[in-house]
């Protein structure tokens, strides 16, 4: 298990690192992929609801073109819940309909919304790249931090029927590694960018925000009585594993650098 994990972040990392680099296209096609493959993972995850996997992947792919692109946002989600609607009548039945449409929308237009920050955040004028490194270091040790510490020393659960084996003394240890992570980042590639105390505050906000998505995401696992999102990335897990963290992490970030940076 250990060796595809090793394999697999040696070939993923200088990918990531080389599409946050070159930004634009590259980077937009990267977050197309992460979407498109995490939309999928959700309605595979929630397949006893019954979501319309096709249509919603569709949804998903033009709505965040037509987000990239800034045209015709509004329309596209109001036809795609039209063409939602239009087959979920077709199918003439009413039993957990309700929850069909509901799941379905989601994957399509929520997650598709929330991921697509980290594009906003990498087209920040000048200093994008900075910002989307600070945001994947961060997160990166926040994981690996509240990991170890959390197998090493945890022993008071944290959200025991969410995630059994996640406990407070690891999402403490997170929280911590996150804050000294966003402080070493601003001095090492940050400091004309951010004071230490903004760095502190992106650090204290990554964590929290970052370890709520990632339960967020075990939320929909749990009930469905799924381990993985999916076996994309062996060693890792599914796409929706890897970047479940910046479900709300990547809005909030990106809006709390407009606020504090305006």
């Amino acid at each position: 298990m250990l060796l595809p994990r090793i394999l697999t972040a040696l070939v993923g990392i200088p990918v990531v690192m080389l599409c946050i680099y070159a930004g634009g296209l590259p980077f937009f096609f990267m977050f197309f992929a992460v979407i498109i493959f995490s939309v999928m993972e959700y309605y595979s995850i929630c397949k006893k609801y019954n979501p319309m996997n096709i249509l919603g992947t569709l949804a998903a792919a033009v709505f965040y073109i037509s987000l990239y692109l800034n045209l015709y946002v509004q329309e596209v989600m109001i036809l795609s819940v039209f063409f939602i609607f239009l087959i979920a009548m077709l199918k003439n039945r009413i039993k957990n309909v309700s929850c069909e449409i509901a799941v379905t929308c989601f994957g399509a237009f929520f997650l598709t919304w929330s991921l697509y920050h980290m594009v906003l955040i990498r087209d920040i004028p000048n200093f994008g790249m900075k910002y989307i490194i600070f945001l994947f270091i961060t997160v990166w040790v926040l994981d690996t931090g509240a990991y170890v510490i959390g197998k090493k020393f945890g022993k008071h659960k944290l959200a025991q029927f969410i995630s059994p084996k996640k406990t407070i003394e690891g999402a403490i240890a997170g929280v911590v590694t996150s804050i000294i992570t966003a402080i070493l980042c601003r001095q090492i590639f940050m400091q004309n960018i951010i004071s230490v105390q903004e760095a502190v505050i992106f650090g204290l906000v990554i964590s929290v925000v970052g370890q709520f998505s990632d339960l967020a995401e075990s939320l929909f696992k749990r009930d469905c009585d799924i381990k993985d999102s999916g076996n994309i990335l062996p060693g890792h897990g599914g796409m929706l594993d890897r970047f479940d963290s910046y479900i709300f992490c990547a809005p909030i970030f990106y809006y709390l650098i407009i606020f504090i940076k305006r």
